[in-house]
């Protein structure tokens, strides 16, 4: 299966790496015209504010929303869920950030802290996996869900994995974690 992996900013050779060694294609989507034939599409960590321009400077940004609403499955890790949240806390409405808005959650980015305060925790992912190592690095949390949106996941009083139909968002890093279960659940989407 083919899976494109948006390559126009932040961790993205780790998530190409985990899903080669799932033995599916990893395709680094820096243009509209890569989207072609994938089954799934990953947005990875990074700096959102940064990803959500680019997207829309290479043309990217529509055609993922519209690919996102027609039922392609997209899995969203830290900076790939604020994108997928359809709505954002001050820092997104300070920065203008534009949001993709494909799942029924509200978000705080840095919900944890600057990077000096990332952490490592054992998560229990509802329908996906027991005793995850979950990777915060600088992390959102989701505040709120409504309509279709299911909590997967908390850590403290922030939920940190959620799911919507076919789409996937956690705020830490599993492609950081050496297990591969995240990743499988997603893929099994497509």
């Amino acid at each position: 299966m083919r899976v494109g992996i948006v390559g126009v900013q932040g961790a993205v050779s780790e998530h190409e790496d985990i899903v080669r060694s799932l033995g599916h294609e990893a395709i680094r989507v820096n243009k509209p015209n890569h989207l072609e034939g994938v089954k799934a599409i990953i947005l990875p960590g990074g700096e959102s504010t940064t990803i959500s321009k680019l997207l829309k400077t290479t043309g990217l940004f529509g055609r993922i929303k519209k690919l996102g609403e027609d039922g392609l499955p997209i899995y969203g890790t830290c900076a790939g869920l604020i994108l997928l949240a359809k709505k954002g806390d001050d820092q997104v409405a300070s920065t203008g950030q534009e949001l993709l808005g494909l799942m029924d959650m509200e978000i705080s980015r840095n919900a944890f802290g600057r990077q000096r305060e990332s952490f490592e925790e054992r998560l229990d992912i509802e329908g996906v996996a027991k005793n995850f190592s979950g990777v915060f690095i600088r992390a959102p949390a989701i505040t709120r869900v409504w309509g279709g949106c299911k909590p997967l996941a908390r850590h403290g009083a922030f939920i940190v994995a959620a799911e919507q139909d076919n789409l996937l968002a956690t705020a830490f890093h599993p492609e950081l974690s050496g297990d591969s279960r995240v990743h499988e659940y997603f893929l099994s989407k497509a």
